[in-house]
């Protein structure tokens, strides 16, 4: 049963879509419309993208983003499939522990992982330097596109390791058992019937690897790779100006794509069928590994986990160190640099704590409101909040931050300021592209929530408005909690946005300053301490989300 739309109900969806459309649909729109009009005339044009296609650079940097994004993909890949398939399959002591190290590369901002790994893999980091002491060779780890390649797979690769673990823990243990007898096993059994099964779950990680590395602005910029998309859209908007066109058409391919990359994932997946039907618990059974088989095991779990916890080892020695360049470890330690981030640079932390904190109180509330009209009320068009917030996440940072630069910087605040230069728009910014995770967790929790206690508070007298505040609210509270700290701690290290919007480092949050100080050598030992608090600060957060996921569930 539907509850009855009242006019606060009204009221509230009408807030919600006024904000939605302000502060999302406009900007983005307006991206578009630059991108298809004539600069000074206004009138519809194709010219922009013609001149797209003509320009070498615009589609050498196309085909970049491109190379990488897939080869990311398949490195990823190689990294994430081992070990699902070994913790998921097989009677694995510490699997859990190595589930948990695996998602730990997440909780990294992945421009401060380039720099750990340029010290650990570039031409005269750890590892090259000990190769050419030993056997007088170097491998090109961080050179060029292979070095984007290399440090955003690290990082992303926990998407398809979660989303392909989840989907070989919920195959049925059947499917095997009746390969099994037929005489199917070992990697046959594994390619004919064990990981078809799971590509649902594959898809779904690899098209989020996909979009988030062809959207990512930071990452090649601290390479000093500048021949990409995202780069190209801000160095256009940045050096030349918010009336360029290209770079609006540079935002408009980065946005296609990333719906494009959606929309293929879906479609390789329609038409076929996944479904197995669970009994006696369901499940892979999981097998005992022969003696070699658990060395061989260790050895390749062993491996993978090193190399993508590299950049964490990286960032904590580079942020105790003195000097460390040209040798394979610092020449010397200090707290030097901790001390300098906090005296010269709390600003930073600050500024994050207020932003973060201020962007997921907006989330959880808009959240909670959607998830209410959506699955409470019977509001005419109550779906298309749902798809607005929720689209949030098709739109790349980049583009987001240029649509309210051109937007909102002609809007004259009464001192005279434009409106996009106030620390307010970050705000705005980190809200808009973390509503998406909030609003999930929110109406998560609102679908475990049964309509009778509703229904019977009403019958004793409540009104709908005290229902919801005494009754709907509190039982919602996991879900608004875990909500809360998943987009404190994503926003807490977002840059693409506040990069394009931040006006001066008085109104700068933590990421910027990171990106700042990673521009030069000098200030790398301070950035390196600033990342290592932004690394635990997202720790944080994520502990504290699984503790409420967690404990909401034994409540109830």
């Amino acid at each position: 049963m539907r509850m009855q739309v009242s006019p606060g109900q009204a009221m509230a969806a009408g807030m919600i879509a006024l904000f939605l459309l302000i502060f999302l649909v406009v900007p983005v729109a307006t991206v578009i419309y630059v991108a298809f009009t004539e600069k000074g005339t206004g009138a519809f044009t194709l010219l922009n993208f013609v001149d797209f296609v003509r320009t070498d650079l615009f589609v050498r940097s196309f085909w970049n983003s491109f190379y990488v994004s897939a080869m990311a993909v398949v490195l990823a890949s190689i990294f994430a499939l081992p070990l699902a398939t070994i913790t998921s399959r097989f009677e694995f002591r510490g699997s859990v522990l190595i589930q948990t190290l695996g998602f730990l590369p997440l909780i990294m901002p992945p421009f401060v992982g380039a720099i750990a790994m340029q010290l650990l893999f570039g031409r005269n980091g750890t590892v090259n330097l000990l190769l050419d002491d030993w056997f007088g060779f170097k491998v090109p780890f961080m050179e060029g596109l292979n070095g984007v390649v290399f440090v955003q797979a690290v990082h992303y690769f926990p998407f398809i390791l979660v989303n392909v673990s989840a989907a070989l823990s919920n195959i049925d243990r059947s499917m095997e058992e009746a390969a099994q007898n037929l005489g199917c096993s070992g990697l046959r059994l594994f390619h004919r019937i064990v990981f078809p099964l799971a590509l649902p779950g594959y898809f779904a990680g690899a098209s989020l690897v996909f979009v988030k590395v062809f959207d990512d602005l930071a990452t090649p910029l601290l390479l000093n790779v500048k021949d990409m998309l995202a780069p190209q859209a801000y160095l256009r908007v940045t050096s030349i100006g918010i009336t360029d066109p290209m770079g609006y058409v540079i935002a408009v391919v980065l946005i296609v794509v990333s719906i494009l990359a959606m929309w293929a994932s879906a479609a390789a997946m329609r038409g076929r069928d996944y479904a197995t039907v669970q009994r006696g618990g369901g499940g892979l059974t999981k097998r005992t590994m022969r003696p070699w088989e658990t060395a061989v095991a260790y050895l390749v779990v062993g491996l993978i986990l090193a190399l993508v916890l590299a950049p964490h080892i990286g960032l904590l020695l580079l942020s105790f160190a003195t000097i460390w360049s040209f040798s394979p470890l610092p020449d010397g330690f200090t707290l030097a640099h901790y001390a300098r981030v906090f005296s010269d640079s709390s600003v930073y932390i600050k500024n994050t704590l207020i932003y973060a904190s201020l962007a997921g109180g907006i989330d959880v509330v808009l959240g909670t409101a959607i998830a209410y009209l959506v699955l409470r009320t019977r509001l005419l068009g109550r779906e298309w909040l749902d798809w607005a917030a929720s689209a949030a996440l098709a739109v790349p940072g980049v583009v987001l931050g240029i649509g309210y630069l051109r937007t909102f910087y002609g809007v004259q605040m009464p001192d005279g300021r434009p409106l996009a230069t106030l620390w307010i728009m970050i705000v705005l910014a980190l809200a808009i592209r973390r509503l998406p995770y909030a609003l999930r967790a929110c109406y998560a929790a609102l679908q475990q929530i049964s309509t009778s206690l509703e229904e019977a508070a009403e019958n004793l007298g409540a009104t709908k408005t005290r229902t919801v505040r005494r009754i709907v609210v509190p039982l919602m509270m996991g879900g608004i909690l875990a909500g809360f700290i998943s987009s404190f701690a994503t926003a807490a290290v977002e840059l693409s946005a506040t990069l394009m919007l931040v006006q001066s480092n008085s109104d700068a949050p933590l990421a910027y300053g990171l990106y700042v100080f990673m521009q030069s050598a000098a200030g790398r030992g301070p950035g390196a301490a600033l990342g290592v608090i932004a690394v635990l600060l997202v720790a944080i957060c994520t502990l504290l989300s699984h503790f409420v996921i967690e404990r909401t569930r034994r409540v109830k």
